[in-house]
């Protein structure tokens, strides 16, 4: 039998993409394969995705990256989870906390019983339930612990990064483990004339660079995966009309929170990241209903400092590519889709695609009942993501702007408005499996977002449990394990503090 292995892969372009890509296929394939990375130092990188979320933490750990140094690397910090502010209704807060709710005492969810003692006239907020929630507003933070037993083992955690020093951090894992950079801007694709394949690019200065199979991390641009496969977009501005953005680093203040915070606006929503040496901060908004100048104005009002950069201003449609895997070239990151950085799922795209290209690694064949599936699962997981954001704009008591006229009075896709509708029947969480956003998360934004059951579980009725002091004792306990965390501040000068003469990124 022949020998059908890869023997060289492309990536184009580099960047969080680029660069994630690059790290995990020198891990995985320990110099067995050739792996260049191809980027130009002319073409800037989009740089806004600062907020992750927790399987970060497992695509670092497989590619045997210790954490305090690459929290240290990446001036990160910590975040237990997402705060809401204006979001349901203006004035009103909720966080989207990592991990579950409660420690579980029955058969029937935690957050049943709250919805029964709501029932009896309990007012407590739902955060008060769980660990991440409590931890992050009293600004504490440590690392859960592994015993089930104890409630310090139900939260989670992400992290707050600058993506440009995280790809300078793995370009480095890379380059170590034998991946080659090339410099240069690719001014042409060629391809095969009878399959369509891409068989080489051709670099500015005529070099050309020869491979197997190509990855594009062009971003926005698709040079691959649109501009020479033509492989379509799926435009999902009807449900996420925000098409603009603006962003900008600021000064530290004192208020160095473990978690991101996302404020509503009249048109659209902002972002206050905390790193170690600087603030990230940005304005995602609706070209319809605010001016571009307006909107960099509103953003520059509101921050926690003085401004440590010019404001970068981006354009996009919200969507994803028609195929993701097209002949011999896969997309990753935004030369796959975009989705706005609402709950910061961009990293993650980025990761689960890599995944599965591992999962489905293909040989120069390239068969084409992998490459289906690998499009199939994309295409799922990039939909219900999609759902997830758009509840955030669609249930709203706000009717106070157009946008959120708007927003509120759209249709939406069906798998979402049967979700919607089951919880607001008796507060039971429906999911298709095998998704990013589970019962925890989905929790936090139906009641945040003032989804209220009509109902509770019938069957909490029928078990006969004495609940209301088992409930109190989880609030009583999650307070207490809170209040003995350090401070977010003071766990990470202990573990993993940037040196204070390290540039600025």
């Amino acid at each position: 039998m022949s020998d059908r292995s890869i023997r060289k892969i492309a990536i184009i372009g580099g960047g969080t993409a680029g660069w994630m890509t690059a790290a995990s296929l020198a891990n995985m394939l320990q110099g067995n394969c050739q792996v260049v990375l191809v980027e130009s130092n002319t073409i800037g990188t989009i740089g806004v995705g600062e907020a992750t979320i927790p399987p970060l933490k497992l695509f670092n750990a497989q590619l045997g990256i210790d954490e305090n140094d690459f929290v240290r690397n990446v001036q990160g910090s910590f975040k237990l989870g997402i705060e809401f502010v204006n979001w349901g209704r203006q004035g009103h807060r909720y966080m989207h906390p990592f991990g579950q709710y409660g420690a579980d005492f029955d058969i029937i969810p935690v957050h049943q019983y709250w919805l029964k003692a709501r029932s009896e006239g309990q007012r407590e907020s739902i955060d008060q339930y769980s660990l991440a929630a409590v931890a992050a507003y009293k600004g504490r933070f440590q690392r859960p612990v592994r015993d089930p037993r104890m409630v310090q083992s139900t939260f989670d955690y992400a992290y707050h990064l600058d993506a440009g020093l995280y790809a300078k951090f793995l370009r480095g894992y890379a380059e170590k483990r034998g991946v080659e950079r090339i410099e240069g801007r690719v001014e042409n694709v060629l391809q095969g004339a009878e399959t369509g394949f891409i068989t080489a690019v051709a670099l500015s200065d005529e070099r050309k660079v020869e491979a197997d199979f190509f990855i594009d991390c062009s971003g926005f641009r698709g040079l691959l995966i649109e501009q020479t496969l033509g492989s379509g977009y799926q435009d999902w501005t009807h449900w996420l009309p925000c098409d603009r953005a603006v962003a900008v680093p600021c000064e530290s203040s004192d208020d160095f929170t473990p978690y991101t915070r996302s404020t509503a606006h009249d048109a659209g929503w902002q972002w206050r990241i905390p790193l170690q040496h600087r603030t990230g901060n940005g304005y995602v908004y609706c070209s319809q209903f605010v001016e571009d100048d307006e909107a960099t104005d509103k953003l520059l009002g509101k921050l926690d400092g003085r401004a440590l950069a010019e404001p970068l201003s981006l354009k996009f449609n919200a969507g994803r590519r028609k195929v993701f895997w097209n002949k011999n070239c896969l997309a990753i990151g935004l030369a796959a889709g975009f989705m706005e950085p609402l709950e910061s799922t961009s990293i993650h795209l980025i990761q689960s695609a890599i995944n599965r290209l591992l999962a489905l690694f293909p040989d120069r064949d390239f068969d084409a009942l992998a490459v289906k599936e690998y499009n199939r699962v994309t295409v799922n997981e990039y939909e219900r993501v999609r759902d997830f954001l758009i509840f955030h704009y669609h249930v709203t008591e706000r009717e106070d702007s157009g946008l959120w006229r708007y927003c509120k009075n759209m249709p939406i896709p069906d798998e979402l408005q049967y979700r919607i509708d089951h919880f607001r029947r008796d507060g039971r969480l429906v999911t298709e499996g095998n998704e990013l956003f589970q019962n925890p998360n989905w929790l936090a934004l139906q009641i945040g977002q003032f989804n209220w059951p009509e109902n509770y579980d019938p069957l909490i009725d029928l078990r006969g449990i004495d609940w209301k002091p088992r409930l109190a004792s989880l609030h009583r306990v999650i307070n207490e394990a809170a209040n003995a965390m350090p401070t977010h501040r003071k766990y990470i000068r202990k573990n993993c503090k940037t040196p204070e003469e390290w540039p600025l990124a």
